[in-house]
């Protein structure tokens, strides 16, 4: 049984969200810390005021295996974004703002449902970290009506701590990204240099939420962490300092994407060490890094698809 489902039961969820949503009164709910009132619908660098706004949502079969199974993952893309990369595969909702017009609780509790009612495995908010309050808010009414759906946060990794622990007991499985170790890559790309310190902070605290990744006997994810890292040109993500800090100081047990689809998106005209895709020796480098750091389980779908372009690359095909 999904974990928030205890706190609706006993109230501590509505507490919850009504916690959350002061929080939009001077702004505080992500590390931008930029203390606007988004009550008033005042914008700060998220550009989203009082209500959310969904880019789109379905049942969506490119994520993790675990996530997937037959019924998809119930992804909600959320508009705008509280890091916006400049080189974001999503730039025109994460940095231009498409979507539907502002989204009230019991719409966005109205989207939880249908997907839940389309066979939808889990839901999957997507780039939520600049609209907990928001979602928060919608839960009640969506438990009410009988959510009763795990719930993944997949996020930037771009978190702050306090946000986080309203989420304790409401979020089942978390899956952000482990993006820059650089703290200059960090503010070169996303305008963040705090992103490796709030993203290394961050996913120790959801890791002692859920701790590692467990999958019912289908194989589909009912609880733990999964951990997201794309593969840059030239390793300016960092990946090493990235598989040792996650098999050091998380579990080497954690389940890592280790991504290899790292294209030139969004307004990268300015980085010429952007304008190109990885080569299929830096992902093998990658791949070599998390086995030498002691990382037990990677998401086998990226790596069964990665064969088969190393492959048809040698054949010349």
């Amino acid at each position: 049984m999904p974990s928030y489902l205890n706190l609706h039961r006993t109230g501590e969820l509505a507490r919850r969200a009504e916690q959350a949503l002061e929080a939009l009164r001077r702004c505080e709910v992500c590390p931008r810390q930029c203390r606007v009132n988004r009550l008033e619908n005042e914008l700060g660098f998220c550009k989203i005021g009082r209500l959310a706004r969904v880019a789109s949502y379905a049942p969506h079969f490119g994520e993790e295996d675990p996530l997937v199974g037959s019924g998809g993952s119930g992804t909600i893309f959320f508009a705008q974004c509280s890091l916006a990369c400049t080189f974001c595969q999503n730039f025109d909702i994460s940095h231009a703002g498409r979507g539907f017009p502002a989204a009230f609780p019991e719409q966005l509790a109205a989207i939880m449902l249908e997907l839940q009612g389309q066979g939808a495995h889990n839901i999957n908010f997507v780039t939520p970290s600049h609209v907990v309050p928001q979602v928060l808010e919608a839960l009640p009414l969506a438990a009410k009506q009988g959510l009763r759906l795990p719930l993944v946060y997949n996020s930037s990794g771009y978190d702050i701590l306090e946000t986080l622990k309203l989420l304790n007991g409401v979020v089942d499985i978390y899956m952000p990204d482990a993006k820059f170790f650089s703290p200059e890559a960090a503010k070169r790309y996303c305008q963040a240099e705090d992103y490796p310190e709030r993203a290394r902070q961050a996913l120790k605290e959801m890791h002692r939420q859920v701790g590692d990744l467990e999958l019912d006997e289908g194989g589909i994810a009912v609880r733990g962490l999964l951990v997201r890292h794309l593969v840059m040109p030239d390793d300016l993500a960092g990946t090493r300092q990235w598989m040792e800090f996650l098999a050091r100081e998380i579990s080497p047990n954690t389940y890592v994407n280790v991504m290899d689809q790292y294209r030139p998106c969004g307004d990268v005209a300015a980085f010429p060490e952007l304008q190109r895709s990885i080569t299929p020796e830096e992902y093998e480098a990658a791949l070599d890094a998390a086995a030498a750091a002691g990382i037990t389980r990677l998401d086998q779908r990226r790596l069964r698809l990665s064969a088969r372009l190393l492959r048809a690359l040698v054949q010349g095909r």
